[in-house]
């Protein structure tokens, strides 16, 4: 059975994306099969693995909308164990979507979708990583209600805290309602600058507040990293001597450590 971790923050601009491509093609560099989900409508994360938007036939836009199959969605990419799951651009008016089919259809579950494909495939993966976009919807409550786990991106900025309350408040109702095996995977800090004592008080706080949640492995802010999506590579292709690559195959082997080696 696969273990599935979703990547919720509803703050944009916290590193969800980065670490969905870095965090997957870490793993799969050590030897894991992993499927990467890219659910967020702007599709950073197909692009940033290197698919082009324009090239793809089905997308997890035509999985949701039961119009084919998590198999004939996905696309192996040129990373040996990696697949991934592309967004589309439809993605942005699903909610409506699967909100009228269950109008239509008192049996249809718009919230447990994503879960009845994922079940399809669930042998086939050590883990599966989904990107999250940065709201609360529909799209969201799919992949918790699929999901083990939630990793919980955190910038090390002053405004760090604002809106988490909200996300365990959606974590917590998720738990109740939908799936109440989903656990907090881990909570990682991302883009510390180290110079500044700012960033510093903010991890202080922030482990603090989650305690024995949170990853010894910290991203630091580097350029390279923001670079690699660009060139359409995760960082261990772009520059694998670089801090960025350690810091996510670090991240990588604390995941699959407290996952009991999946």
């Amino acid at each position: 059975m696969s273990k599935v971790i979703s990547l919720v923050n509803q703050k944009g601009g916290v590193g969800k994306t980065t670490t969905s491509i870095n965090l997957s093609s870490s793993l799969a560099v050590l030897g894991k099969r992993v499927l990467l989900i890219d659910l967020d409508p702007q599709g950073n994360t197909t692009t940033g693995i290197g698919i082009n938007k324009g090239e793809i036939d089905k997308s997890i836009y035509d999985v949701l909308t039961g119009n084919c199959t998590i198999q004939e969605a996905m696309v192996k990419t040129k990373y040996q164990n990696l697949f991934v799951l592309p967004s589309s651009i439809n993605l942005a008016g699903i909610d409506m979507e699967l909100m009228e089919k269950s109008r239509n259809d008192v049996t249809y579950d718009k919230r447990r979708q994503l879960k009845k494909h994922l079940d399809t495939v669930s042998d086939y993966f050590d883990f599966v990583i989904i990107d999250c976009p940065p709201s609360l919807g529909l799209i969201t409550t799919n992949a918790l209600t699929a999901s083990n786990s939630v990793m919980i991106p955190v910038q090390c900025e002053f405004y760090a805290l604002e809106g988490i309350t909200q996300l365990l408040n959606t974590i917590i109702l998720a738990q109740k309602n939908l799936n109440p095996n989903l656990e907090i995977e881990g909570v990682l800090l991302t883009m510390l600058d180290s110079r500044t004592n700012l960033g510093l008080e903010i991890v202080e706080e922030i482990r603090k507040y989650f305690k024995e949640k949170v990853y010894d492995t910290i991203i630091p802010r580097l350029i390279r990293l923001s670079e690699a999506p660009s060139h359409g590579k995760p960082i261990i292709a772009y520059d694998p001597k670089s801090r960025g690559a350690e810091a996510y195959l670090n991240l990588a082997k604390e995941v699959i450590s407290k996952n009991g080696n999946v």
